[in-house]
C-alpha cells in the first residue's frame, strides 16, 4: 500500500484513481487547462467529488473543453445546459463557463498560449513547501491571490483565489502533495 494525501478519501476509488494519476501533475495542455479552469469553477461551493463524478458528462456537453466551440455557445446552448442534470445547473456558473472561454481565447492570442500565461505566475515551476499534514493546506497563496486578481482584470468570471488555488493544485502549479505522498517525488 502506497502513502498518499490525508485528504484521499480511500473508500472512493475515482477518488484515489484522480489523486494518483492526475492531481498535481503539471499541465501544459491548453484544453486540460481549461477544463480545470471551468470544473473548479462549478466546484464553488461544493465538494471536489462532486464534480469528479459528473466530468464525463461535463466533457459530452462542453464540447470536450474546446473553448473556441465553448466560446460560441449562445443562449439556446445556455438553455440547454441549464435544463442538462448531469452538471451543476446553476446559471452563473453556466455562463461563467462560456464567458471564461471567451477570455481564455483572448489570453491564448496575447502569450501565445494559456500555458504560457499561467505558468509565469509561478516562474516556470511548482512552487510553495510540501504540506505534512490536513492543517497544512492552503486555500490561497501570494500566487493565486496575483493570477485571480489578474484573471478577474482580464474579464474572468468565478476565479477567486481559493478556485484559482484550487486550480493551480490540480494542474501542477503548485507541488501540494504531503511530504509523505508516494505522488510528491514523481510530479
Amino acid at each position: 500500500d502506497r502513502t498518499r494525501c490525508p485528504w484521499v478519501d480511500l473508500s472512493k476509488p475515482d477518488y484515489v484513481a484522480y489523486h494518483d494519476e492526475e492531481w498535481g501533475i503539471p499541465v501544459h495542455d491548453d484544453h486540460k487547462q481549461f477544463e480545470f479552469l471551468t470544473l473548479e469553477a462549478a466546484q464553488a461551493g461544493l465538494s471536489w467529488y462532486t464534480v469528479l463524478r459528473k466530468r464525463a458528462h461535463y466533457r459530452r456537453v462542453f464540447a470536450n473543453f474546446d473553448p473556441v466551440q465553448v466560446a460560441a455557445f449562445d443562449a439556446q446552448d445556455e438553455a440547454r445546459l441549464l435544463a442538462d442534470p448531469g452538471i451543476i445547473r446553476n446559471k452563473l456558473k453556466v455562463r461563467a463557463a462560456i464567458n471564461n472561454a471567451a477570455r481564455f481565447l483572448e489570453v491564448q492570442a496575447e502569450f501565445g498560449s494559456f500555458d504560457r500565461y499561467i505558468w509565469g505566475f509561478v516562474e516556470q515551476a511548482p512552487t510553495l513547501p510540501p504540506p505534512r499534514t490536513l492543517q497544512d493546506y492552503r486555500a490561497t497563496s501570494p500566487e493565486s491571490d496575483a493570477l485571480s486578481k489578474d484573471l478577474k482584470k482580464r474579464g474572468f468570471k468565478f476565479v477567486g483565489s481559493t478556485i484559482v488555488y484550487a486550480h493551480m493544485q490540480a494542474a501542477g502549479l503548485v507541488n501540494d502533495h504531503s511530504v509523505d505522498c508516494f505522488r510528491r517525488q514523481e510530479t
